[in-house]
């Protein structure tokens, strides 16, 4: 059955690659992009069942128009993919107020602004699913993306607590956490990096070489990871959260371990602030 789609950020990387896959499927789609001329190829290919829309995420008054421009062609809008974002790698001391406030911006308040503008649509339909495109970082912590991972891991609360309210009115929301894929992330994230201080170089330097190093040979294909999100919509009881990816599971897993050993290490000094406790606060563990 055609569903119809809302797809941010989707005129490259992995949004091409989900609209693309959309689109194969025989589905409807409002392709949102800061530059929908870039989709024109796509637009002559499937002609009536793709509109394409200029849209910058951080504009709310925008996203109601995209919602409403779905809604109007296509009569509903039955699946939303919050995929637009982007990093910028810098020191956290190094990164401009205004350069981390638009990726807090784009990343998070992008997914809040869509969010808004279509769960009005999706609650009378008493259906939908919501598919918010966060990271790994959405989960761990690393140097020098200070500000687009607490986008992500924003994201990731955002979507446990609206799903919370919306599940029971047949809507589904999801936060897909990718690691690293083969698409032009790593180049966009490398292109505005300042003369780092030579203090960082250890920490943010030793990313960068990674990153270097690892360019074009990621773990995540992104035709793949859009296939699993061509059967998230599908699917009635989607998980809230979905690592994506070999290198996903390995990061995640080793810092979910280090979260277990040190809530271990340190349990006594967490229950010794409870009214009901007795006695001096506990020794502090080595570490």
């Amino acid at each position: 059955m055609s569903k119809v789609w809302l797809i941010t950020g989707s005129a490259r990387g992995l949004g091409r690659h989900i609209l693309e896959t959309v689109l194969e499927a025989g589905h409807r789609v409002v392709a949102a992009a800061r530059d929908p001329g870039r989709l024109a190829d796509l637009q002559a290919r499937y002609g009536e069942r793709l509109r394409t829309a200029a849209l910058d995420v951080t504009d709310a008054v925008a996203a109601r128009a995209a919602v409403q421009l779905a809604v109007d062609t296509f009569g509903s809008i039955d699946v939303l993919v919050n995929n637009a974002g982007y990093g910028h790698i810098a020191p956290f001391e190094q990164t401009s107020d205004e350069d981390f406030r638009a990726q807090i911006d784009t990343n998070f308040y992008g997914v809040v602004n869509l969010t808004r503008a279509v769960l009005p649509v999706m609650r009378a339909q008493r259906a939908g699913h919501i598919i918010n495109i966060s990271s790994v970082g959405g989960r761990i912590g690393t140097q020098g993306l200070s500000a687009y991972q607490a986008a992500k891991w924003a994201v990731g609360g955002f979507t446990e607590s609206i799903a919370r309210e919306v599940t029971p009115l047949g809507i589904k929301v999801v936060a897909l956490e990718p690691g690293g894929m083969r698409t032009d992330w790593a180049s966009v994230a490398s292109s505005q990096i300042p003369q780092i201080l030579p203090d960082y170089e250890p920490s943010v330097g030793a990313l960068l070489q990674l990153l270097k190093t690892h360019s074009g040979n990621q773990a995540g294909d992104p035709g793949r990871v859009a296939q699993v999100v061509l059967g998230i919509a599908g699917h009635e009881n989607p998980p809230q959260h979905l690592l994506l990816g070999s290198d996903a599971l390995h990061y995640f897993g080793e810092t979910d371990a280090e979260r277990i050993r040190a809530a271990g290490a340190w349990k006594d000094v967490s229950l010794s602030t409870d009214v009901t406790a007795q006695g001096p606060i506990p020794a502090f563990p080595d570490r």
